[in-house]
């Protein structure tokens, strides 16, 4: 979901939630509907991804939120980056985190 989709979102009032996820040495935003979990994407398709917990914030503020939920528990600071841009990588990590 990019940009400006996520955005015509959250002024439509269809997202119940917001989460910048931890994952790695990096973060991602995940929104949450009724129906699904979407994941910020660049406009290639690919998973946005930020290097500081700020920038991933600034972004989800540009958006329009205001109150985001923040998972920590996958953080590895000191960890080498691991690329999500394949949909198999993707899946793994959108099955992992509904668990």
């Amino acid at each position: 979901m990019n940009k400006k989709t996520m955005r015509i979102l959250v002024e439509a009032g269809a997202l119940k939630k917001i989460r910048i996820v931890a994952r790695g040495s990096r973060f991602y935003v995940e929104a949450v509907t009724a129906k699904d979990t979407l994941i910020a994407e660049t406009g290639r398709g690919k998973i946005r991804t930020w290097a500081t917990i700020d920038a991933a914030a600034r972004w989800v503020h540009s958006i329009g939120v205001g109150k985001v939920l923040l998972s920590l528990d996958q953080w590895q600071p000191a960890q080498q980056e691991i690329s999500l841009a394949d949909p198999d990588k993707r899946k793994i990590v959108q099955e992992q985190m509904d668990v």
